[in-house]
């Protein structure tokens, strides 16, 4: 199946040629070696300027898909990595940018004001017969020439990482290389989606999945709410549970059931942040969490203090099988670092759809194919992966539990609009009383890790959970054993 990038599948090739060989217990050294002459048998290059540049980034992606750095940690600028680093940049793939951010166009006129010039603080401006040029050596970035050209003849090239990342978390080395900031980098992905060389890419714990499911432990895995349609427009979350039975998964629980437990807890917190005339902000998405931890301390306090999702159904799943090993999959890579700074209600592993799609395939597994299984969660829950999903539940829970005053909420679609939302919340301009904030625009529906795109995925989905409207959020949780669950998050690890 070809996806739809080659950036995605050149990934999707290395992820399940790893799979294969992990399943078939042929994972040795001399395969390891083998697999960039596999997937580029012939000298003639597809996408780079060589076969020998596309063989050594494949070498870089293959240890990214054991879960390793792309080099060697010795040749890793960041020696001291954070433990939750899970987004590196591929040296070998990082090429092609605009070295230099200002260029001088074709639509230069040589006009007589010589605008761009006269609003050049550095003299890098000089004029010729033929126009405007820019000495790159005193240029500083400033962008003030390009504000100041009449023709808009000044092109402001920045690297789409960089572009990408609201943060400011991405920079350039002295080999013009992009680097990734740990100390402000959210783990949201959007670099690696941004990027049009596929440089930037995330760890994968596929090989830990499948020594699981190759075990004689229970497993458990706890597909996302935004699973739905994610695998074809007939694979509803019931025909996945099947398709990740067939896998060799024991037991399939929707991370929707606890997408439901944490509506009913926020609802509670608001109710109480409203009658103490406070505001807050959900934590379901762990970049916006990491958002504020990094970005806006102060607010830590105004974040609510119930679970994610994930941690919600992980810990539900440590009280009944304490000894079985939990794989959360979803379409998030913050999420893998969420399994490492809230490792109290961690999972054992975390994958993406894009891996997951990888193992489906090295087993000839089609989840459109399978048979529907059962599922217990609401549509509430299940509505989590998109924008305003979280905060419809919480205000619905909020009804559900009496409270009769009006309660509004701030939907956040992306990281640029979370951050506005948390400004005017800081300088205690936010009317409404909750923040619901997604790193993602349009919701976890279009994270990185997703595989279709976000309007196919928004048509599959609605036609899958429409209908569902009158779930009671609270005689679901009741039915399902979650109300003796404790959901307050534990301490983040540093």
């Amino acid at each position: 199946m070809e996806r739809d990038t080659a950036t995605k599948q050149i990934k999707y090739e290395v992820l399940r040629e790893i799979a294969d060989n992990a399943f078939n217990d042929t994972l040795t050294q001399e395969t390891i070696i083998n697999i960039p002459y596999k997937l580029i048998p012939n000298t003639t290059p597809r996408y780079r300027c060589c076969v020998y540049k596309e063989r050594e980034i494949i070498r870089q992606r293959i240890r990214l898909a054991m879960n390793r750095p792309p080099l060697p940690l010795e040749n890793v600028e960041h020696i001291k990595m954070r433990s939750d680093k899970m987004i590196h940049v591929i040296p070998a793939a990082c090429e092609g940018c605009p070295i230099n951010r200002f260029h001088v166009t074709e639509n230069c006129q040589n006009c007589m004001e010589k605008s761009c010039k006269k609003a050049c603080a550095f003299g890098a401006i000089t004029i010729s017969p033929h126009g405007a040029h820019i000495d790159q050596t005193k240029c500083r970035e400033c962008g003030r020439c390009a504000d100041a050209c009449p023709y808009h003849a000044i092109a402001d090239l920045v690297r789409p990482c960089k572009r990408s990342c609201d943060v400011g978390a991405i920079s350039m080395n002295e080999e013009k290389l992009a680097v990734i900031d740990d100390s402000k980098c959210i783990c949201c992905g959007h670099c690696a989606q941004a990027c049009p060389f596929g440089a930037i890419s995330d760890m994968s714990q596929i090989l830990k999945v499948i020594e699981y499911i190759k075990s004689d432990k229970k497993t458990i895995a706890v597909p996302a709410p935004a699973a739905e349609g994610q695998f074809g427009p007939e694979a509803t979350i019931g025909r996945l549970s099947t398709a990740l039975k067939i896998l060799g998964f024991d037991e399939v629980h929707e991370v929707a059931l606890g997408g439901d437990a944490v509506a009913y807890n926020e609802a509670k917190e608001l109710i109480e942040h409203k009658e103490a005339g406070e505001k807050m902000t959900t934590s379901c998405c762990p970049a916006f969490v990491a958002l504020i931890r990094m970005h806006y301390p102060a607010l830590a306090e105004k974040m609510s203090t119930t679970l994610s999702p994930m941690g919600a159904v992980v810990r539900w799943l440590r009280d009944h099988e304490p000894d079985a090993k939990i794989v959360f999959i979803g379409p998030c890579i913050a999420k893998k670092a969420e399994a490492t700074f809230e490792p109290e209600t961690a999972p054992d592993a975390v994958i993406t759809f894009e891996e997951l799609n990888a193992l489906f395939d090295s087993r000839r597994i089609d989840p459109c194919e399978c048979e529907e299984d059962e599922t217990f969660a609401t549509s509430f829950g299940r509505r989590f992966s998109g924008t305003r999903g979280v905060s419809e539940a919480v205000l619905k829970a909020a009804k559900e539990l009496g409270y009769e005053e009006e309660l509004t909420a701030k939907p956040c679609s992306g990281v640029a609009e979370c951050k506005i939302a948390l400004a005017m919340l800081k300088v205690g301009k936010l009317s409404e009383d909750i923040i619901e904030g997604m790193a993602c625009e349009g919701g976890c529906i279009a994270g990185p890790g997703s595989i279709n795109t976000l309007q196919q995925l928004k048509t599959a989905r609605m036609k899958k959970i429409k209908g569902k409207d009158e779930d009671n959020i609270t005689e679901m949780l009741t039915n399902q054993d979650f109300m003796g669950t404790d959901m307050t998050r534990g301490k983040f690890s540093q």
